[in-house]
C-alpha cells in the first residue's frame, strides 16, 4: 500500500467557459476543453500543456517540452500521479467531497495499492488502444489551451466557440 501526498483544487467556471483552478498548495491553472475531448491549460508557473483522456482511466498529460506522465482516475474526485506520490482531489465535484467523508469514515483511505498505478510509459501503439477504448465509452466536449508563446493573451488550440459541451468539473485531476 503507498500512501500519497494529497493536493486538493477547486474549479470556477469562468463567463467564457474556460476554467480557472486553484490547488490548494497555492497553484493556478487555467483549463479549456478542446474539440476532441483534450484538456490544454496553462499555470501560473509559465507551464503549458494538454491532458488527454485515454482508456482505461488514465491521462495522459504533455507538457509543451515533450516530457509526458500519466495519471489515473481512482475514483471520488482523486487521481493519481506518477508512481503514486501525489493524488489530486477534487474538492468541487461531489465525487471529491464524497471520497473525503468516505475518508474520514476509514471507508476509502488514501493508501493505494499497485494495481491502481498508472503506467510510467506507453508505446504509442499501447496510447492508441486505449483511445479506441475511450471513444467507444464516451465522448469529448469543450475546453482550450495556451501555446507557451508570447503573451498571456495569446491562447491557441482547441476551439474558443461556445460549442454546448459544458465543463465537467471533475476534468482529468
Amino acid at each position: 500500500m503507498i500512501r500519497p501526498r494529497e493536493i486538493g483544487y477547486t474549479d470556477e467556471l469562468l463567463a467564457d467557459r474556460s476554467v480557472h483552478r486553484s490547488y490548494e498548495d497555492g497553484r493556478q491553472e487555467w483549463r479549456r476543453r478542446g474539440p476532441a475531448g483534450e484538456v490544454h491549460w496553462r499555470d501560473d508557473q509559465g507551464g503549458t500543456g494538454t491532458d488527454e483522456p485515454l482508456g482505461s482511466r488514465i491521462v495522459k498529460r504533455t507538457h509543451a517540452d515533450g516530457t509526458v506522465t500519466y495519471g489515473r482516475d481512482i475514483g471520488y474526485g482523486r487521481t493519481l500521479w506518477g508512481r503514486g506520490e501525489t493524488v489530486m482531489i477534487n474538492r468541487t465535484s461531489f465525487g471529491g467531497r464524497m471520497g473525503a467523508v468516505l475518508v474520514g469514515l476509514g471507508v476509502a483511505g488514501l493508501a493505494v495499492t499497485a494495481s491502481q498505478l498508472p503506467p510510467l510509459s506507453l508505446t504509442p501503439e499501447e496510447e492508441e488502444e486505449l483511445r479506441q477504448q475511450a471513444q467507444s465509452s464516451s465522448s469529448g466536449g469543450g475546453e482550450v489551451g495556451y501555446d507557451g508563446g508570447g503573451s498571456d493573451d495569446d491562447w491557441d488550440g482547441g476551439d474558443w466557440s461556445d460549442d454546448g459541451g459544458g465543463w465537467s468539473d471533475d476534468d482529468f485531476g
